[in-house]
């Protein structure tokens, strides 16, 4: 069985020249969970050799830089290790893809990946290998989405499904024998099935805070998978779901203006 997939391939393509668009939006929301990832990662003081696998635009290897961590991060995009290695130019930050990893066994005291197993086809590979780095003892933490979405993560998808939008078909699921239930026990399950001691897994909620403009910014932008599916409309489907966006979005709209809106995760917790 090969080691990467379709998938996998599709999340480069997906990807490719879009970290400035992604840290400008989504990015945002995803540097929510940093302090809790590192947290439960045991990232406290001077000395932790760090590992932060999908770093993006390097939110979470700055965090833990600023926490005094030895930082080595990776990222399967170009344009994201670029804007990692301005973000924290005294990290170790390469180019590299799960599930395969270009460091010796035992590297690392702690390794952290933020919401970056969303973007893997064959997931228990990708926490295999980051066992493989973690030493002995050492603590794994990871986020993924719940499967169980917060109102606000279905804001847009809402919009694009009224508006009649059909997502492309290279942008499938992942396939049924790799994936896993998106729940606190079966993603802790899916760690201990990897090999891995003492996984525990709990759910995380907060309201995130933007613009309806900065909001649709995203997609807009081609963004992830669902800005992928809103570009491969005709651009009058596309301006039908801006329509319906804009409807539904006044659901979170706050007093001055803003958007609230709830989002649910997952953070998992490991020992090798």
């Amino acid at each position: 069985m090969p080691s990467t997939t379709s998938f996998d391939a599709n999340e480069r393509t997906a990807w490719a020249g879009r970290a400035d668009a992604y840290a400008a939006t989504f990015g945002r929301l995803c540097a929510h969970t940093v302090p809790e990832l590192l947290d439960a990662a045991g990232v406290f003081g001077a000395g932790t050799r760090l590992l932060d696998v999908g770093t993006g635009p390097g939110t979470v290897a700055a965090a833990a830089h600023a926490r005094g961590a030895e930082v080595t991060a990776v990222d399967a995009e170009p344009s994201m290790v670029q804007l990692a290695r301005r973000a924290v130019p005294s990290a170790r930050i390469e180019l590299a893809a799960l599930p395969e990893l270009p460091f010796p066994d035992a590297e690392f005291d702690a390794v952290v990946a933020n919401f970056a197993l969303n973007h893997v086809g064959r997931p228990l590979l990708a926490l295999a290998e980051l066992r493989r780095v973690l030493r002995p003892g050492g603590r794994l933490a990871v986020t993924i989405w719940s499967g169980t979405p917060g109102p606000g993560q279905t804001l847009i998808p809402q919009a694009l499904q009224a508006a009649g939008a059909v997502r492309p078909p290279h942008l499938g699921p992942l396939d049924p024998a790799d994936d896993f239930p998106r729940t606190p026990d079966g993603l802790a399950a899916l760690l201990t099935t990897a090999g891995l001691q003492d996984a525990a897994c709990r759910t995380l909620s907060w309201d995130h805070r933007t613009t309806a403009e900065d909001w649709w910014a995203g997609p807009a932008s081609g963004v992830a998978t669902i800005g992928l599916t809103l570009l491969a409309q005709t651009p009058e489907t596309r301006n039908k779901a801006h329509r319906h966006y804009n409807r539904l979005a006044t659901t979170f709209r706050t007093p001055n203006g803003t958007l609230a809106l709830p989002h649910t995760a997952l953070l998992a917790t490991a020992t090798r």
